[in-house]
């Protein structure tokens, strides 16, 4: 982990929007990109989108932030391990498990404090391997996770001894095994590729019956970008002359230490060769817990390099090969082409260095006669934000191409060395440019939902899903972002012509972040080339939110095609109350202290740390009974136990919240970095028709957060 202090790597870039503009013949020689649809190259692994320590409690960050990026892995520190304050993997795991997360590897040296880990023998060791192994077993998880018995053993505990490493690797393996005989356990985890260690690891590993069932190691260097296929198809030989079946590869710590986390067109470099090995990767722990290693800002705002992840895990179909200028060269790609959707997808970055701009010639062969002789192609780029929350994709440009002996080249120019791209190539079927609108034919598709390019008239885009009639199943589901809490207009397009059992008049169910919101009511159309647009008024939290948009009837009062949804700002009635308000009430330690940064220049500190230390906000006045967005506003800085030496252990406090006396829903809230950075979460709470009370806690020996204000309001305006 070469670690670092976190706060040397925080440096907030903004983010500018440049157009590029694709001219009919390049001003100057270009590099190539090619990307062939007719080859082939396997199923989607996804691998890339990985973590290490990039989850830190419950709700840190929010499932909304995971769940677009389809994870894969995540690597934690072991059960009740000491090495940070939060990310424990047995915590977690429900969570990453909900979002369709695969793989919890258990860093379990993190149940030592210090960095290096302090060295008590191999007999303490194995007295807590023996407790970690137990408490996995009870755990009903269980099955989804991977042991890391050692962590850069090549530095740590056996420099220049690796036949030590060895034996001890195999103790702690038999160990493992004897507890949990199923166990899967991952090995040898070298900070960087070393081809004579891993050799010999594996043919002792081999002799001794102690493979591991996942091989691991770092990639944290310069020597990734023109090495890792060298790396690769090093340890696949070795496998084979060793007479190993291949086992899954993990590189569950990837990135240098400043300069890849967060950048867009760096990372790609690193996504696109992981997937086009078929391997897995944990991007590293440059930085604090709990932000999926800066993909993440403030809890659920993307930095632009989320944007990335989110466009790979929407990749569908097979993977295709791709040919970059040079193997080991910066500009770097993957593809898929989904037949079935009639999309191929491409997504690529990189130049040397990073600040620079560069051009290129995106070259796409084997294009299928069904894709026909015309071909639309779309063109996004994401730029690199730092730790700002990015505004999103913007299109570069979009054009229509003639596909000669199934092949087409789209020349561009001025693209930015630290932003990535994404193009959409599709059958030539636009009535339309891509506007700032989400158009359903590019949004991820769930159930019966489908895109078939067929011969409806009068939509936006390219096309449209459908896939509704006859259906309780078929979903588009949109991710948006929103600047700042608050409330918008979702308008959506949708046609609702004749549907032989359906009603004349129709609706579909609105989900928000994975929970039903309302059912919109769409008037009939007189057939299915008329386009109607009807518009809800959600609130929406700041930064990322999905938005699907599903069938869920059994008599076709759902049968729609839908065109788009468009997102605009709104007004509604949000009211605030100010923690420091005389009208609260404040239970034994809590008490109000002066913030000028704080809303109102004042919060309320010191809840917790006992059952009697609260904050109860009186007289929260509602009209109507049900559910509320409580929008919080809140400081912490605080910093907890852990290795001393490097990134900062932040902690994210949690509060107990319970209306009108009830029972009380746990919440837990992002470290803000200070205790004058005031930030925002939203949760959600049942509120009585009239004036309710809501009070915050915290029974443990750990505090609650410094509270500013609570703001509520409806989900639905």
């Amino acid at each position: 982990m070469w670690r670092k202090n976190a706060w040397s790597a925080v440096a907030l870039a903004a983010a500018i929007i440049v157009t590029s503009t694709l001219p009919a013949t390049p001003a100057r020689a270009a590099s190539q990109l090619v990307v062939d649809l007719a080859t082939p190259t396997g199923p989607l692994r996804y691998g890339a989108t990985g973590f290490l320590y990039g989850l830190g409690d419950e709700g840190i960050p929010n499932e909304t932030m995971l769940a677009a990026l389809k994870p894969q892995v995540t690597a934690q520190k072991a059960p009740d391990g000491r090495q940070h304050p939060n990310g424990d993997a047995l915590k977690i795991a429900p969570m990453f498990k909900r979002v369709g997360g695969r793989d919890i590897q258990i860093y379990m040296q993190d149940i030592y404090q210090e960095w290096p880990y302090e060295r008590l023998g191999l007999a303490d060791y194995l007295a807590k391997v023996d407790t970690m192994t137990r408490k996995v077993v009870a755990d009903p998880y269980r099955t989804s996770y991977v042991y890391v018995p050692f962590n850069e053993p090549d530095q740590i505990w056996y420099a220049g001894n690796l036949t030590a490493f060895l034996n001890d690797y195999k103790a702690v393996h038999q160990r493992i095994r004897s507890i949990d005989p199923g166990a899967r356990i991952a090995g040898p985890n070298f900070a960087s590729y070393r081809s004579a260690d891993l050799r010999a690891f594996l043919t002792f590993a081999r002799d001794n019956g102690v493979l591991p069932d996942v091989t691991t190691w770092h990639e944290l260097g310069n020597d990734f970008f023109t090495g890792w296929h060298t790396h690769y198809a090093d340890y696949r030989a070795m496998e084979t002359s060793l007479g190993i079946a291949p086992r899954p590869i993990t590189i569950n710590e990837y990135g240098r230490s400043s300069g890849d986390l967060g950048v867009p067109g760096n990372l790609v470099q690193f996504v696109a060769r992981f997937e086009n090995s078929k391997v897995d990767g944990c991007l590293a722990y440059w930085t604090t817990a709990g932000g999926l290693n800066d993909l993440v800002t403030r809890n659920n705002q993307a930095t632009g390099g989320w944007w990335l992840y989110k466009w790979y895990g929407e990749l569908t179909g097979t993977t295709v090969a791709v040919t970059p200028p040079a193997p080991g060269g910066s500009l770097q790609g993957l593809a898929a082409y989904d037949p079935a959707r009639k999309q191929a997808r491409v997504i690529f970055g990189g130049n040397n260095p990073a600040s620079g701009v560069y051009d290129t010639d995106l070259v796409v062969r084997g294009i299928p006669a069904t894709l026909g002789s015309t071909v639309h192609a779309t063109v996004w780029g994401v730029d690199d934000t730092g730790l700002n929350p990015s505004p999103g994709p913007y299109r570069v440009t979009e054009s229509d191409f003639t596909a000669s002996g199934g092949q087409i080249t789209i020349p561009l120019t001025g693209l930015k060395g630290s932003s990535a791209y994404h193009v959409i190539v599709t059958p030539d079927k636009d009535l339309s440019p891509a506007g700032p609108r989400y158009e359903a034919e590019y949004a991820a598709l769930s159930g019966s939902a489908r895109v078939t390019y067929g011969p409806n008239t009068g939509y936006s885009g390219t096309s449209f899903s459908e896939g509704y009639g006859a259906s309780t199943t078929a979903s588009t589901n949109f991710v948006v972002t929103a600047p700042n809490d608050g409330y918008y207009n979702l308008a959506l397009r949708y046609s609702a012509g004749p549907y032989t059992g359906a009603p004349a008049a129709r609706s579909v169910r609105l989900r928000l972040n994975g929970s039903d919101l309302t059912d919109v009511a769409l008037p009939g159309t007189a057939d299915w080339n008329t386009w109607n647009t009807v518009t809800t008024k959600v609130f929406l939290t700041a930064g990322i939110n999905r938005v699907d948009v599903g069938a869920y009837a059994t008599d076709d009062r759902d049968a729609v095609n839908l065109d788009y949804l468009e997102v605009t700002p709104a007004t509604g009635t949000i009211t605030s109350y100010q923690a420091e308000s005389t009208a609260n009430t404040l239970g034994g330690t809590a008490r109000v202290a002066a913030n000028a940064a704080a809303s109102g220049g004042g919060y309320v500190g010191y809840i917790g740390a006992g059952a009697a230390n609260t904050l109860r906000f009186n007289n929260v006045t509602v009209p109507a009974a049900g559910r509320y967005r409580m929008v919080v506003t809140y400081a912490n800085g605080e910093l907890g136990e852990g290795a001393t030496n490097y990134n900062t252990n932040i902690v994210d406090r949690y509060a107990d919240i319970s209306v009108n006396g009830g029972a009380a829903h746990r919440h837990y809230f992002r470290n803000t970095l200070g205790w004058s950075n005031y930030r925002t979460t939203v949760v959600d709470v049942v509120l009585a028709a009239g004036a309710n009370t809501i009070t915050f806690g915290n029974a443990s020996a750990g505090y609650a957060p410094d509270i500013d204000r609570i703001q509520i309001a409806a989900p639905v305006g």
